[in-house]
């Protein structure tokens, strides 16, 4: 079944946080690599999260608007 545009505007934080843990493990293991890796992993779900959410915004401001 197709996720809503707001089932997946809240979905992508949560990847987000969820790699951002997975980055602190890695960190505290020594495993400096891998945790830039997921580090710039977890930036671009915060990225996009923050790109889906002005989209958001912007189309609820549109139809307020009209």
């Amino acid at each position: 079944m197709p996720q809503s545009k707001y089932d997946t505007a809240a979905d992508v934080p949560i990847h987000a946080a969820t790699v951002h843990t997975a980055v602190a493990a890695v960190h505290h293991r020594g495993d400096h690599e891998a945790a830039e890796e997921l580090s710039t992993r977890a930036q671009d779900y915060s990225m996009a999260a923050s790109d889906k959410t002005l989209e958001i915004a912007k189309q609820i401001h549109a139809h307020l608007r009209a």
